[in-house]
């Protein structure tokens, strides 16, 4: 058999049999990964995956058994002979609102295993740290909202978790979704190829990533700074740091204060707040009590 032959024909990475394949879609036909962390999607457009997803090293991942996609289409679980999944808002309002019954049902059938997140604009910001605590764990079943929301009885029902991907509102949770899975996937063992490059990226510590060059080392008049090409690997790692704390400060001066918290000698941190009491208690004093 050929080389070309063998690459057409099936693949073992776990499953029962994988066909090579240029559709993404493919990538999530069953059987599936006994086992494997797993992502499974709460929709009305599960067309939607895998997306870009499928492409790249998550792709390679997916198909490779090292994670699992599967979606629940909630268009089926519908009422009335139209299916319908929404309705008005208690109260009057514009917009609908997904109704608490629909969502239960396609719940219910998605499973009980994972825990349930819920895309919303209103729900904790979503961190590197949410993000490696999701890829330790089993997976995750995620609520992709439509309309105005979601009933808040079904939420509340199902001990789900709101997260947010920024400030902003998306026409639905599929893209919030995508960038919830991307951001944890990557964090699952054997997915990168360079584990190592984890270390170093943007959050890892609390700060935000150094600059990074390449070749050439000069572009247009602007050079690669010296330090970079002096092989001095310890005044490297120093450049790097001190640069990941300036860009720190000015962009994320948010992030910059929790690192300080975090990295804060409790030793200095006692001084700090005893200076502070006896400034407090010296503006404090009557003025004659101050001479």
């Amino acid at each position: 058999m050929s080389d070309e032959s063998k690459a057409a024909g099936s693949k073992s990475h776990g499953r029962l049999s994988i066909k090579a394949s240029l559709q993404p879609r493919d990538l999530m036909a069953e059987p599936q990964v006994k086992g494997a962390w797993t992502a499974q999607i709460v929709t009305l457009f599960p067309e939607a995956f895998p997306g870009i997803l499928g492409l790249s090293l998550t792709g390679r991942a997916l198909a490779e058994g090292l994670w699992n996609l599967r979606t629940t289409d909630l268009r089926p679980f519908g009422i009335g002979k139209h299916r319908n999944v929404d309705d008005t808002p208690a109260g009057g309002g514009a917009g609908m609102v997904i109704r608490a019954d629909v969502m239960d049902a396609a719940l219910r059938d998605a499973g009980p295993d994972l825990p349930v997140i819920y895309l919303s604009p209103r729900g904790k910001p979503f961190t590197q740290e949410r993000a490696r605590e999701l890829a330790s764990g089993p997976g995750m079943t995620l609520i992709c909202g439509r309309f105005e929301g979601v009933d808040q009885r079904v939420l509340d029902a199902h001990n789900v978790e709101e997260i947010s991907i920024g400030d902003y509102v998306l026409t639905g949770g599929e893209l919030a979704a995508q960038v919830l899975i991307d951001a944890t996937v990557r964090l699952i063992p054997r997915v990168l190829g360079n584990q190592d490059s984890l270390a170093e990226e943007s959050f890892s510590d609390g700060l935000l990533e150094h600059p990074q060059y390449t070749k050439p080392a000069q572009w247009e008049g602007r050079e690669i700074p010296d330090v970079l090409l002096s092989g001095n690997h310890a005044a490297i790692a120093n450049w790097r740091r001190d640069m990941a704390v300036r860009l720190t400060k000015e962009r994320r001066p948010d992030l910059w204060r929790a690192y300080e918290q975090a990295h804060m000698d409790p030793a200095k941190d006692r001084q700090l707040s005893g200076a502070s009491d006896q400034s407090r208690a010296y503006r404090e004093q009557p003025e004659d009590k101050k001479r």
